[in-house]
Order: C-alpha cells, then structure tokens, then sequence
C-alpha cells in the first residue's frame, strides 16, 4: 500500500481517510465507514424490507406494495418483489434477483459483517432487526444471519425442513426426508428450494456456517440456543 501512496500522491489524502485505526490499531480499508454502514444496515436488517426469517432477501419485500416502475417513452416496465417464482415467463419462469434468498451474496455479507467487526470490535452497535430496540454487535449480527440460513435445511419443532416445504414425499417418507437438496435460491418468506436441486457450488455454504458451532456443541456438550434440547446433530440427522 505504502508503494502504491507514494506513486499517487494525490491519492494519499483521500485514501488516509479510509484507512482509520480500530481495535488494537487494526487498519480498515474500505468505502464503507461506520456511519454508512448502519444507514444500509438499517435497510437490510428491517424485517418488512430485505431481512427474512431465512435470510437476506434478493429485493425488498417493500416493493411487493410498492412497484418500481421505471418510463422509456410509451413504454412502462415495472420490478416487484416475488420471493420465488416468477409472474411472467421471462428467465423460465424464475424470479432470480427479484425477491429469493441466494447463498453466495448471503454467505458475503456474514463474512463482511465478521470482518467489519474485527476492525469495530464489541462497541460498536447495531439495531437488530431494525426498529425492534435490540443493540447487538457487528459480529451478533453474523450469527443470527447464520442461523436464518440454516433454519432453511434444518428441522423444525415439526420434524419439517422448510427447505423441501415443496414436496411432501422428500419431506416425510423414511426414505427422502433425510436427504437434503442444495437448491439453487431460496423462496425469500417461508425457505423452500426453488430453481436447480443440485447447486452445491454455492449453497453448500451451508457446511461452512455449520462447521463451527458443530464443533462449539462438540466441544461443550451445548444445545442448538434457538431450540432447547436439540443438537444440531439431531436436527440435521
């Protein structure tokens, strides 16, 4: 970085402000300070806009009311908010961007918040979900995101994974309900797999977020906090 300065002076002075000192004089490089992170936080984590039970939405859920609309001289093309199908046969009837859960954006916003909170450390707050009161840290944030995503394949106080909430067979027959599909994106209200079955490129993800608090349970013998006297191993088994 010090190379890079010295060759573009005229750089230095806007990049230094980048480059504030946080927790043990930690360096932050990034767009992104702390003021603006909590404005799109605010966004994100409001349950009525992008933040779902399983997860970060594609869109907010705000334009399911509220239609953007955008005018090219007589012609009129309108962006609402479908969590999972979509209501026209464009992309083959996929939603994609407009509304579902997608993995790998899921997966780089926990990292990032995991990050951020390395440099802010414990003092840094932020309201969780939004309007709700609740003041947690950068890295609380990361969990409970986590935890949405695997509320998708794991099994409810029901014995039912919303990620096969589509099919009743792969749901409850012995032979099915416990083998779990990696869906390409996720129906951004209830969870269920929509589009490819087989997109372990990147929802396998989904072992990565697991890994470690398996290992925690391991290690302490503690239950899964969102349900008492479930494992995560029992959940998943």
């Amino acid at each position: 970085m010090e190379w890079f300065l010295n060759y573009r002076p005229d750089l230095a002075s806007l990049i230094s402000r980048w480059r504030d000192v946080g927790i043990g004089e930690r360096k932050l490089f990034s767009l992104l300070r702390g003021h603006r992170m909590k404005r799109l936080l605010k966004r994100m984590l409001d349950e009525s806009e992008f933040l779902s039970d399983y997860g970060v939405r594609a869109l907010s859920r705000y334009h399911k009311d509220h239609p953007y609309v955008f005018r090219s001289g007589d012609d009129i093309f309108t962006v609402t908010y479908q969590p999972a199908e979509s209501d026209s046969g464009l992309f083959g009837g996929n939603s994609n961007w407009r509304g579902p859960i997608w993995f790998p954006m899921n997966f780089l916003i926990i990292e990032s918040l995991q990050r951020f909170h390395h440099y802010y450390g414990d003092d840094f707050k932020i309201e969780y979900p939004t309007n709700s009161g609740n003041f947690v840290t950068i890295n609380d944030v990361a969990n409970e995101l986590s935890k949405r995503l695997m509320k998708i394949f794991l099994k409810d106080e029901n014995g039912n994974r919303p990620v096969l909430a589509y099919n009743r067979k792969l749901q409850t027959d012995p032979h099915f309900k416990d083998y779990v599909l990696f869906h390409e994106y996720f129906h951004g209200d209830n969870g269920r797999g929509v589009g490819a079955s087989h997109q372990t490129g990147w929802t396998g993800l989904i072992a990565k977020l697991l890994q470690p608090r398996g290992k925690v349970l391991k290690e302490t013998g503690l239950t899964f906090a969102t349900e008492p006297g479930s494992t995560i191993k029992e959940r998943i088994s």
